[in-house]
């Protein structure tokens, strides 16, 4: 039995989906991958050979509305199909779940899935101009996609929720909410606090990411602490909502922020920190919660789609409203002002990973819905 998985970004193929691919291979499938800008990605394409996946390079362009090149996409999965003949696709984000379901659909292949691992851009934000008109276009698409899938997944109920209200799931089709793409609980294991209290955000530099609601709460904060550190850890995305880096040189220069860049591991970054902060607009389930929480951090995050599943308010973290600095930066301040609220809710934090997101459960839960056992 074969298992293709489309991606749109290969640096998501062993972080997300690493787990995932592992399992399919103990279960006997053999397994391809289909993804852009492989070759650019040695480390990564090094790792999945060696864990015994064929890798299949695509030209899809993550971002933008090419019709010709998304086309041009649709049709190079489809030659790929008829080649490889998989028995199971699976694709994630937007332009993998929408072609590639369509090509799936067009080749016959008997066991089509898509994982629905956020919104993003064009479902955030203001349904107006340019973003509305995107917004309108994506939801036709998914539309058409979907209804040629036999499961969907989603990361949250929200998501679920929202799909089933716009009509874009057919009342026929099949759904699972699993728990995010889950955390190896193993590979993050709880480290002591630091001495002095500093916040952490990992995130593309997007400003539905809620970056700026982070800075001016930090800016915020450190007018009565001054002591406190606020780092940020990232890069600016090629996004229509990506963040100017005259933005982010301000926040470094002034001293609001400690920009540590891109790591391509956060572990050292949330070791270095007694509190997690993502201020989202929305997520499907933010993979960098659930590996502060399971270092043993408690969690500052938006009361919004995705976002909440993993926070219960006042237990393991706080819950603030959308795009609230005065908020965000009141919460901040209880950690400041209570110094042992930060290892009691991180205590939380842990014991909620292991018992609701450990990766292990969450790709169980996904093979049994794509009926692999």
């Amino acid at each position: 039995m074969t298992f293709l998985l489309i991606a749109s970004f290969p640096d998501s193929l062993i972080k997300f989906r690493g787990p995932l691919l592992r399992a399919l291979l103990a279960k006997g499938l053999e397994v391809h991958v289909a993804a852009p800008d492989l070759s650019g990605a040695q480390d990564i394409r090094n790792e999945l050979v060696a864990m015994g996946i064929t890798l299949h390079e695509i030209g899809l362009k993550r971002t933008g509305t090419d019709p010709v090149a998304d086309l041009g996409t649709m049709a190079e999965l489809w030659r790929l199909m008829r080649r490889i003949r998989p028995d199971y696709v699976l694709g994630y984000t937007i332009k993998p779940v929408i072609y590639g379901s369509i090509a799936a659909w067009v080749v016959g292949v008997p066991n089509r899935f898509s994982l629905v691992t956020g919104l993003g851009y064009a479902f955030t934000g203001e349904a107006s101009g340019k973003r509305g008109l995107l917004r309108k276009l994506i939801q036709r698409l998914y539309r058409f996609g979907l209804s040629k899938c036999h499961k969907v997944f989603f990361q949250n109920p929200d998501d679920e929720a929202l799909f089933r209200q716009l009509d874009l799931l057919p009342l026929d089709n099949l759904s699972c909410v699993v728990n995010g793409s889950g955390v190896d609980v193993a590979d993050y294991l709880v480290v002591p606090l630091p001495e002095n209290t500093s916040f952490l955000l990992i995130a593309r530099l997007l400003g539905d990411k809620g970056v700026r609601e982070y800075a001016k709460a930090a800016r915020k904060v450190r007018q009565a602490h001054p002591q406190v550190s606020f780092k940020l850890v990232g890069w600016i995305d090629d996004n229509p909502d990506a963040i100017g880096q005259h933005e982010l040189d301000e926040w470094v220069n002034s001293g609001t922020l400690e920009f540590l860049g891109k790591l391509a591991d956060v572990r050292p970054a949330i070791a270095g920190s007694n509190v997690y902060v993502l201020p989202s607009y929305r997520e499907g389930t933010p993979r960098t919660v659930l590996e502060a929480m399971a270092m043993g951090r408690p969690v500052i995050t938006t009361d919004a789609p995705g976002c909440r599943e993993t926070v219960v308010d006042g237990d393991n973290g706080f819950l603030v409203p959308v795009q609230a600095v005065d908020e965000l930066a009141s919460a901040m301040v209880q950690f400041i002002e209570e110094p042992q609220l930060a290892a009691r809710m991180g205590e939380r934090s842990r014991l909620i990973a292991e018992e609701k997101y450990d990766v292990h459960k969450v790709n169980e839960i996904m093979l049994s819905g794509m009926g692999i056992q």
